[in-house]
């Protein structure tokens, strides 16, 4: 019973944030226990957002940190916080702001500041973030072990995905933001004429060699959605791209406490999902 309580208080223990001023700009790092060595995710909000929150709502960093990663949460521009992703969002993109460069400069001082490996670099990110994670992944895929992406599809017709790299791709077909089957949303903040998740799809899918395609559906919750996992798999059955569309699913990161007010199920978590691709692409 004392060594459940222990473990029990271990657990609810804060995870270790620190943030750091890099330039004009910051980011926060959440650190596991043993930081020296220990691979990284680069977490980005979303449009509106900021580092604080994102770790807040997605919940990302204590399981994380469990799993010994390090959680960077880097901070958008501008007083809406945004990402240029190329053609979207906000103040970001209309100022050219040089994200990519931004990124990288983040890898590189948290990777010496807190002894993390530069080339064990995840990303994932929510909607503006998303277009964000999925841009650099294309644009830097030597070095990119995987990317998750959710409610947010990067701008297909101008990125092309220069190697393989594993992609994990979340989004709902009810989306009123970044409409699954692209274009305009009706509920979208910008005129973005948004890439389709199938276009995401196929752009990660064109560097690898053949993989086999195979479908699930997930529907423990009782909310009137479900998921259907369609994976693409190597020869030792490992999934390189999965896509988890969420039928009647909105603008949200499932699984987080606002997550139902922004059309999100319960029948996956988004956190939870993140972490299980990246743990098969170590």
């Amino acid at each position: 019973m004392l060594r459940l309580l222990l473990l029990l208080l271990v657990f609810a223990l804060p995870a270790s944030a620190e943030t750091i001023r890099l330039g004009d700009r910051s980011y926060r790092i959440d650190l596991p226990a043993r930081p020296q060595g220990a691979p990284l995710i680069l977490a980005l909000h979303g449009g509106g957002g900021s580092a604080d929150q994102f770790a807040r709502s997605s919940g990302l960093a204590r399981p994380a940190n469990r799993l010994g990663y390090a959680v960077i949460f880097p901070e958008g521009t501008g007083r809406a916080g945004t990402w240029n992703g190329g053609y979207c969002c906000g103040s970001a993109a209309r100022n050219g702001v040089d994200d990519m460069a931004f990124l990288d400069a983040v890898i590189a001082d948290a990777s010496r500041r807190f002894g993390l490996d530069p080339d064990r670099v995840y990303l994932t990110g929510m909607s503006n973030g998303s277009i964000m994670a999925e841009t650099y992944a294309a644009r830097r895929a030597a070095r990119i072990r995987a990317v998750a992406g959710v409610a947010g599809t990067m701008d297909t017709r101008r990125n092309r995905v220069t190697a393989p790299v594993p992609l994990l791709h979340i989004h709902g077909t009810a989306d009123p933001m970044v409409p699954y089957a692209g274009g305009q949303g009706d509920s979208s903040l910008t005129r973005t004429d948004f890439a389709s998740v199938a276009s995401v799809e196929a752009a990660f899918l064109a560097p690898f060699p053949m993989l086999s395609r195979s479908e699930r559906v997930i529907d423990p919750a009782a909310d009137g959605m479900r998921v259907i996992e369609r994976n693409y798999s190597d020869g030792r059955g490992r999934a390189q791209v999965r896509i988890l569309t969420v039928e009647g699913g909105g603008h949200a990161w499932h699984g987080s406490r606002r997550a139902a007010r922004q059309g999100g199920t319960r029948d996956i978590d988004a956190t939870a999902e993140v972490l299980r691709f990246f743990e098969s692409h170590p």
